[in-house]
């Protein structure tokens, strides 16, 4: 029953989603009262409102920052008078526009110039722009998110008109206005559940796309850099002209990315537990106040080697040195709040791999745990805290192509290079 629980909740949402939709078809034949205004498209489709709904959420999500001043400016050119642009909300106000479109601008061109420049000046760059996300992604879900979601409950309820892009009579004065089973009526069920709902998919969305960011603080390699955030900016682009000109197509994609974001969640939630520790360890100088705990247990990530024992890659966790059995012993807590667990940990040829951001605990040439940027200048305490025989030795750098299996988790994972 467990297993089934995930796809039973997928359906559940899919029916959630689809029951205006189909509500709206059957009354859309209706007689029904004349618009208060025109409508700004020309879609009459029920589905037009709540795909674009679903789209601009899942647009945010993938890139909070480009996405929300992209939407506030879309927004601000179609007010005709000046009350109309005072009644917008504050991110479709040009003071938020375009620092927002500045800032996404140049982390752009940080990462098509990135290319040419050393990984050791462009990687402060890649940090700030992952502290960047992470904040915009927070006023995104507090703000944005629930403003677009409360315009798609007016329009379910019947209780205004939706300010994101309505589709005509059929669906504003249909019967999607209550949704009734027998003489009750649920319309206020559905507007408690719309919110949560929409702030559910950001998140699970978000996760996903932030992933890249960690990605990129591992990566090595600028190119590689690009090519993770040209593919995320296509995605983005890719939802932005279905959704205004296929809603069923943008619907259809838009679920088809929420159900891909929710089914890597746990090895997104992974990586962005690491980007936010790289961030702030490297951002805060974290090295130069920590110390290493020669009797005790030191917070570190896991590699693919535990990956047998059914520890998940890039796991947080800590490593205790254990002499009176003479062995090391990993814990950890599985999305870092459920019960604790532990694996045995074996290294046949143990070292330290120094690198230039992030050094690694290595078995020969596989990286057994990697080291936030803490451990930077502790290597040689790391060392005799758990009785490494191989000592600290410089870590190497790798091919393109072993460093991006190496970003997804493939099975050569070496030495990190950062």
């Amino acid at each position: 029953m467990k297993r089934l629980a995930p796809w039973i909740a997928c359906l559940a949402l899919l029916a959630l989603l689809a029951a205006p939709l189909l509500r709206a078809q059957s009354g859309a034949g209706a007689p029904a009262t004349p618009p208060t205004a025109p409508a700004p498209t020309n879609d009459r489709s029920p589905a037009a409102p709540y795909a674009q709904a679903v789209a601009t959420i899942t647009g945010i999500a993938i890139s909070p920052l480009l996405a929300t001043g992209a939407l506030g400016a879309w927004q601000n050119t179609q007010a005709e008078t000046q009350a109309e642009k005072d009644a917008l909300p504050w991110y479709a106000q040009w003071k938020f526009i375009l620092p927002a479109l500045l800032i996404a601008g140049a982390c752009a061109a940080k990462d098509v110039f990135g290319v040419a420049v050393p990984p050791g000046l462009k990687k402060p760059m890649d940090v700030l722009e992952t502290l960047e996300n992470q904040l915009s992604g927070l006023v995104a879900a507090g703000a944005v998110v629930p403003i677009t979601m409360h315009s798609v409950s007016q329009m379910i309820t019947g209780g205004g008109r939706a300010s994101l892009a309505p589709a005509g009579e059929a669906v504003l004065h249909s019967g999607t206005a209550t949704l009734t089973v027998g003489a009750i009526d649920w319309s206020w069920l559905v507007s408690i559940l719309t919110v949560p709902l929409g702030l559910a998919i950001f998140a699970v969305v978000w996760l996903a796309s932030h992933a890249i960011n960690a990605l990129i603080l591992l990566s090595p390699w600028g190119a590689i850099d690009a090519a993770l955030k040209s593919m995320r900016t296509a995605l983005l682009g890719l939802i932005v002209v279905t959704a205004t000109f296929s809603p069923w197509t943008s619907l259809a994609l838009s679920l088809a990315i929420i159900l891909v974001a929710y089914l890597v969640a746990g090895w997104a939630f992974r990586l962005t537990v690491f980007g936010t520790i790289f961030s702030w360890d490297f951002l805060t100088l974290r090295d130069r106040r920590f110390r290493v705990k020669e009797q005790g247990e030191n917070l570190l990530f896991s590699s693919n080697t535990l990956a047998k024992q059914g520890v998940p890659m890039r796991t947080y966790g800590r490593l205790r040195h254990e002499p009176e059995n003479g062995k090391l012993v990993f814990r950890y807590r599985p999305w870092l709040v459920l019960p604790e667990r532990s694996a045995d940990v074996v290294l046949a040829e143990p070292a330290v791999g120094k690198g230039l951001f992030i050094s690694s605990i290595q078995d020969g040439e596989r990286t057994a745990f990697v080291l936030p940027p803490r451990y930077r200048g502790h290597e040689e305490a790391v060392a005799q805290a758990y009785a490494l025989g191989g000592g600290v030795r410089d870590a190497g750098l790798l091919k393109a192509w072993g460093a991006l299996r190496e970003l997804f988790g493939g099975s050569a994972a070496r030495t990190q290079v950062t």
